[in-house]
Order: C-alpha cells, then structure tokens, then sequence
C-alpha cells in the first residue's frame, strides 16, 4: 500500500512551512497596486503580501487501493488513522482561531441522521424541481424569517439559500446589473474583495470610493466620484461591516449624497453586503445592523431606538448575508433576498427542472437551509441577544486590555472586530490565525472566543513582544495612518 501511517504526522504538521515553487510568482495574481506602509505621513516601505505555504507540497495523496485491501482491511485502517489525526488538528486549530468571523462552538449532533441523504435544491426555492430529495420547505422557512426581520411581505421577495456570502453579493450586483445594464457599480475601497470580483467578472465599470479612519465610507469622495456620472444609474455597495475593520457605511448619509447631486431613487439600486450574522438580533452590532434593538451608548448601555436600521422600507434593492459565521454553520453558506420585483430580469423557466433558473449557482446545498432552521428555532431571537452582548463585552475587554499594555488598538462603535498594530512574528500571526493588512491585524470576537482564550492570546503576544522591542533595536508599529493618531501608541504618539 503507497501510504503510511507513520508518514501522517508530518503530513499534518500544521506549523511547517513549506516554500512556494520557484516559478511562483504571487505579482501575476496581484493586480491592484498595494498602499505603502506609512510612518507619521511618510512611506516606509513598499506593502508585500505575505503568502501562506504551499499545500502541495504537505497534501495527502490518493492512490489506487491494493488487490488484497478488502482482505487485509490495511486501507481502511491508513484511513481512519488520517482522519483521527486530522481531527487531532482541527481541535488544536480551533484552540488558537481569533482572526476570522467564524462561530466554531455548535453541536449539530441530531441533524446527522441525515447525512446520509444527498439533498440538493437545484432551481428555484419557491418552485418544487422535479427532484424529490430536497429541502425547500426548510429554506422557504429561514427566508421568511429574514424577511419579516427586513420589513418585507412574503408577496414582495424573493431569495435563497447561497453556497457562501460571496454568491449573494455576486447575485445583489447581478440584479443590479439586469435592472440597470448601463450602471456604474459604486463601491468603498474598504468592501469585501468579492465585491470587485463581481465587477471584473460582469464586466462592469466600477467606482472604488475612498474611507474614512474608521472604514466606513466617504460620502464627501462619493459624491465626487458620482457627479460625473450623473446620465448614468448608480448600483451601490453599502457595507454593514468591512472587511479589516468592522466599519458600517450609513445608509441615511449615502441616501443623502445622492440626493444632493440630482440621483432619482428610480436611478439607484443599493445593494447590502453584510459579512456575518452576528447581528441576527442586534441594530448595530459586529458586522452588521437592522431591526434596532442594541446601540452602545456614553454610559455604555444598549438603547433600542438609537440603533440605524436595515429595513427594505428604505430603497434598497438586496440583502447579502453570511450564514456560516456568526451563527455557527458547519459548512459555508449564505443568504440573499432582494425584491421580487427585480428577480424577473434574470429568471428563466428550465423544463429539465421543472422549476425556474434565478440562482447564480445551479446544485445548491440542501443541508445548510436545515442547518440555518434548526439553528434559528433552537436559539431563537433572545438567544442570539445574550450571544451578541458577550461579543459585545468580551470585544471590550480585549481592546481595553490592549491598550492598557501599551498596544495601539481600536474597536468601531458597531464592531465586535477589535483591530490593533500587527504582530512582528509571522509564526505568531499564523499560530493565532490573525487577518493582516499592512501594519494593523484584528480580532473578530465570536460566541466562541471566551475571555480567558483573550487572556491566553493577550498574554503570549504580551510576552513576546518583550522580546521583539526589547533593547530598542525594534520599534512597534506605527498604525496612526490605519487607525488614526488617537488609537496608535507608537514611539511617537504614544
């Protein structure tokens, strides 16, 4: 038999670091030019992206099976000891997860009775396919609840469950371009990197619109960027939760700007990307707002009527949100509403389905809706409250704790992503899985990240930094031109 047990150990070693092939060359796929690294208004240095390893060289090979396999049960033994181990791993990768806006703490255990069924929802949700193993009746149930949560009729929407949040926001900008094939896609610089995937791949022309220090965007540059455009109509990304920083764009100030340079609502069609639904219950908390319920106030308490709103009263035209984040989805999904009005512009009727043809992907997963379900009865609205006010508190603790040790930090008022000076040791920032961009790193404070996880991370990161700085032969970071002077505590603005 080609494999070996006794070869899987380093197989899985998930802290060796293999190099790249020779002839990689990480440019040919980097087509943006990077913004430098910046020093107290002066560029320091070129920004390099640091790739991780190559898994080509650690994958696990498939072979053929022996002759005798199914007498010797050999095979079946090689691969249950790969899987133990790689369960081993998974275990010890979980310990050490802050940087990604994934809730690792479910249990599933009762839905896996039905794994052993392929449940596929091919078509449209709404319409019954020819095939009978699907999972419809629990998908049209989740929609419904995202949509009387958004303020819309069962008679005004329409929806599906995604494969990811990138397919909802490739669908939002593709109903977008449908309803306005000329239209120009208005984007924040800050918006997730799918957002401008869509745009290469629809061929569209795009406007990337400059932030704020927070991440949030720029009106004042919007409204630049939209006066030249004004014959054309605007198709707008609005963020609720940026990718690096937790920003959320204000709706009402977007609505306003274009209101101030002559944009009709007939010419405009806003689309959301919400990154995760840790928000499933909160007005403006981690990532994303709507049906305002929590806003953190002075005296740090959460008011029910000072939370902004995500409500399709407003004229929006589709909500794109994560499913396999916040709420803890084992496997990658999403979902998209938009208004059933505009779904008809790319809806086509397929005989081989017997249902219609309105979804970006054509198979679609017919276990994530269940998970969604049972995830959305079991906790239900006030257990996803008491889950957001410990986000809330422990996104707290971490950045005041980052602070109070001398480590520039910052945390948006409708953040749990707690954003600080990136860590000098690439060994550390992959051990602890943190996102970097440039010189700051972040932490998303999911359900799952307890206080003395914080506290293990805080205190390694304490201790190694005594030991990068030590001597003064390095200094930490200066992230003022990130975060602003306010949130760095650099030599300088300390």
């Amino acid at each position: 038999m080609a494999g070996s047990v006794e070869l899987l150990s380093a197989e899985l070693n998930l802290e060796k670091i293999e190099p790249l092939p020779e002839d990689f060359d990480p440019t040919t796929v980097v087509k943006d030019d990077l913004p430098p690294v910046v020093a107290d208004g002066k560029e320091v240095k070129k920004r390099e992206i640091v790739l991780g390893r190559n898994v080509h060289t650690t994958c696990l090979e498939v072979t053929e099976p022996d002759v005798d396999d199914e007498v010797t049960g050999e095979r079946d033994a090689y691969m249950a000891s790969v899987l133990a181990r790689y369960r081993k791993s998974l275990v010890e990768r979980t310990k050490h997860h802050l940087g990604y806006p994934y809730n690792l703490d479910f249990d599933y255990g009762a839905l896996g009775q039905l794994q052993h069924f392929s449940i596929n929802n091919l078509g449209d949700p709404f319409i019954e396919s020819n095939y009978g193993v699907h999972s419809r009746q629990f998908e049209v149930g989740v929609l419904d609840w995202f949509a009387r949560l958004w303020e819309l009729e069962k008679n005004e929407y329409w929806g599906y469950i995604t494969n990811c949040g990138t397919e909802g926001n490739l669908h939002g900008i593709l109903v977008g371009r449908e309803v306005f094939p000329d239209g120009i896609l208005y984007a924040s610089r800050e918006s997730h990197y799918s957002v401008f995937k869509a745009a290469r791949m629809y061929r569209m022309e795009c406007e990337k619109i400059n932030t704020l220090i927070s991440g949030e965007i720029d009106c004042e540059d919007f409204k630049a960027k939209l006066l030249p455009h004004k014959d054309k109509p605007a198709i707008i990304n609005v963020n609720i939760g940026t990718t690096v920083k937790g920003a959320v764009d204000d709706l009402d100030l977007v609505i306003q700007s274009l209101e101030e340079t002559g944009f009709t609502h007939d010419s405009v069609l806003f689309f959301h990307t919400i990154r995760h639904l840790c928000s499933l219950v909160s007005g403006v908390v981690l990532k994303y707002k709507y049906h305002g319920i929590f806003y953190r106030n002075h005296n740090n308490v959460l008011d029910d009527d000072q939370a902004p709103k995500v409500t399709f009263k407003k004229p929006i035209g589709s909500v794109s949100v994560s499913g396999h984040k916040f709420v803890g989805c084992p496997m990658p999904c999403g979902v998209q509403i938009t208004r059933l009005e505009h779904i008809n512009a790319l809806s086509r009727n397929v005989e081989y389905l017997a249902s219609r043809d309105a979804t970006i992907m054509g198979s679609r997963n017919g276990h994530a809706p269940i998970f969604l379900w049972y995830t959305l009865n079991r906790k239900g609205y006030r257990g996803f409250q008491k889950e957001v006010q410990k986000c809330l508190r422990n996104a707290h603790y971490l950045k005041d704790r980052l602070r109070a040790a001398g480590i520039g930090a910052m945390l948006n008022e409708l953040s749990s992503t707690v954003v600080f000076e990136r860590p000098h040791d690439e060994v550390f920032v992959r051990k602890w899985q943190l996102a970097c961009q440039g010189n700051i790193a972040h932490v998303v404070v999911m359900p799952n990240i307890t206080v003395e996880k914080l506290d293990d991370f805080l205190n390694e990161l304490i201790d190694k930094r005594g030991t990068w700085y030590q001597n003064g032969k390095l200094q930490s970071p200066c992230i003022a031109s990130d975060l602003g002077k306010e949130n760095c505590l650099c030599e300088l603005h300390k």
